[in-house]
């Protein structure tokens, strides 16, 4: 009489069955049945449904950043371009080949891989230059309105208002590169110069101006000055492969990111709607354009505004029909959205821990987001899992989910931590994009313009003035003439002092009309318009 199977062939049989795939896939490790067994099963991901999303979660230290890097090391041979925002510099590593240890070497033989130490193509970016990269820059004008009110928090009021302003410098010829200009558009339009303007706007009033310009003014302290400009980055570098056919891993170097998690949503707002904008729908396709992974996802989402949130979640929902995938790492899946969460198809769950009220509510909603597991209690296996271990479930190749799988996770091939800064250095300076993007550009835009107006207004306000003295001397009369050189005759000796007045005076107007004195006003006044509103120029 054959023998019922246990929980554990059972556990083993339903992974095997539900993990087989036909098409190209990812590796991700073995199927643990209990802390101490180890089966020959395999977890993988098809290729294929990498473009429907997915989350990498776990608390500090469980290995998150591993896993991204393995998934972007395969993703790479397979052909298929990679971002990463590098929030740690871990991401690097990817650069250089891994060292072969004893942890490493037990590791790879306990499931079943054939590691090989090995490096990969990458191109380092950093956000407006700072940092070990390429500048990462985009104009004013191309980010439009829309997304900057999102992340500028802006009511629905302010961000017509300022749709005005971006409306207003398209029509009066006042290019938009910098926040500098933006800026200097709002004071213009809320000086007394500006007024006619403004009232010809006729949505936007003075009170929502000065809004606007707090907000930019507190979006500039955050460094965002740094992020817009000229040259402006092409979304498209980044679906490139080299001459081997391997995917390009392009990784942007985020400094002083807690500090400042505005320009970190800025960046990710435009770059994907840059590319939803121009890659061609292409509906589903054997393999991704393009992987992003997103760590410390949480400076995303918090605090932002729930029409930030909502352009979020429909980007993501959208951009899969463009070939993009878009992969969330951060500590707790409750950190997303439910919005975006629902459309996450793969989970790589790293423990969790329950030390607080809070942590134990989010471990029992993360539960509950998973299909039915063959595990007595998932709950208390999320808490067990070791470093390098991981829940897994993703979409098969029918678009359904698999079964539950507690993975024990591959090796890393390429070095588990920062690169050689030289080694990166040499990336940067021997890329083909660094004569491209490597030096801003600062060509004339808003601010100049308008301070060249201003210029042009004290110009001609002296010019129309001296054209009224002239204008009354020549309108005086033979008799008063001859009456006034009467006067000068019959005056005592100290009328000489009119005179000597009359050639100080003429020789203040020969200063003040020289070329000279001009050059130097115009200097002047430059520079207190460039210091009134920090432009950040060099």
């Amino acid at each position: 009489m054959s023998q019922a199977p246990g929980p554990a062939d059972t556990i083993s049989s339903t992974v095997a069955a539900g993990y087989s795939f036909e098409g190209a896939a990812l590796e991700l490790g073995g199927l643990m049945t209990d802390p101490s067994t180890l089966t020959d099963v395999r977890v993988r991901i098809p290729l294929a449904m990498l473009n429907r999303h997915g989350l990498v979660a776990g608390a500090t230290g469980t290995g998150k950043t591993k896993t991204l890097q393995l998934l972007a090391e395969q993703l790479s041979a397979q052909g298929v371009p990679v971002f990463a925002a590098d929030i740690k510099g871990d991401l690097s590593g990817l650069l250089a080949p891994g060292a072969e240890n004893p942890k490493v070497v037990e590791r790879a033989a306990s499931v079943g891989q054939e590691w090989q130490a090995t490096g990969h193509p990458v191109e380092f970016y950093a956000l407006g230059g700072e940092g070990t990269g390429i500048p990462l820059r985009v104009s004013m004008t191309a980010f439009g309105p829309t997304l900057l009110s999102k992340v500028l928090g802006l009511n629905d009021t302010q961000e017509s208002s300022l749709g005005l302003v971006f409306h207003y410098a398209d029509e009066a010829g006042l290019p938009l590169l910098d926040l500098a200009d933006l800026r200097e558009v709002v004071k213009h339009l809320t000086s007394d110069e500006g007024k006619a303007d403004l009232k010809d706007l006729g949505g936007l009033s003075a009170a929502t101006a000065g809004v606007i310009l707090r907000e930019l003014i507190a979006f500039s302290d955050q460094g965002a000055d740094a992020f817009f400009g000229e040259p402006e980055f092409e979304s498209a570098d980044l679906l490139r492969t080299t001459a081997d056919g391997r995917g390009l891993i392009s990784l942007v170097e985020l400094p002083r990111l807690q500090d400042r998690p505005a320009i970190f949503s800025t960046f990710l707002m435009w770059l994907l709607a840059d590319l939803f904008h121009d890659l061609p729908e292409v509906g589903d396709v054997d393999q991704p354009k393009l992987v992003f992974f997103f760590d410390e996802a949480h400076l995303l989402f918090n605090d932002a505004s729930k029409a930030f949130l909502d352009s979020i979640a429909q980007t993501v929902r959208l951009i899969r029909s463009k070939g993009v995938g878009v992969f969330f790492v951060t500590q707790s899946p409750t950190d997303v959205p439910d919005a975006v969460l629902a459309q996450l198809g793969s989970r790589v769950q790293h423990q969790l821990r329950a030390a607080t009220p809070n942590d134990a509510k989010a471990l029992k909603q993360t539960v509950a987001t998973y299909p039915h597991s063959a595990y007595d209690d998932l709950g208390q296996v999320i808490l067990s899992l070791g470093i390098g271990e991981a829940i897994v479930t993703v979409m098969n190749e029918r678009g359904a989910p698999t079964p539950v799988a507690w993975t024990r996770l591959r090796a890393p091939q390429s070095l588990m931590g920062p690169a050689d800064p030289a080694a990166m250095e040499a990336a940067v300076t021997g890329s083909s994009l660094h004569a491209k993007y490597a030096e801003a550009v600062d060509r004339e835009s808003a601010r100049e313009i308008l301070a060249g107006k201003l210029e042009a207004g004290a110009a001609k306000a002296r010019a129309e003035q001296e054209a009224a003295q002239a204008g009354q001397e020549r309108a005086d009369t033979p008799e008063d003439r001859l009456r006034r050189e009467g006067e000068r005759a019959t005056r005592p000796r100290s009328g000489s002092r009119p005179r000597a007045r009359r050639q100080e005076k003429s020789m203040a107007e020969q200063v003040m009309g020289s070329t000279a004195f001009k050059q130097v006003v115009r200097t002047a006044a430059r520079e207190i318009v460039r210091g009134m509103f920090r432009t950040g120029r060099r």
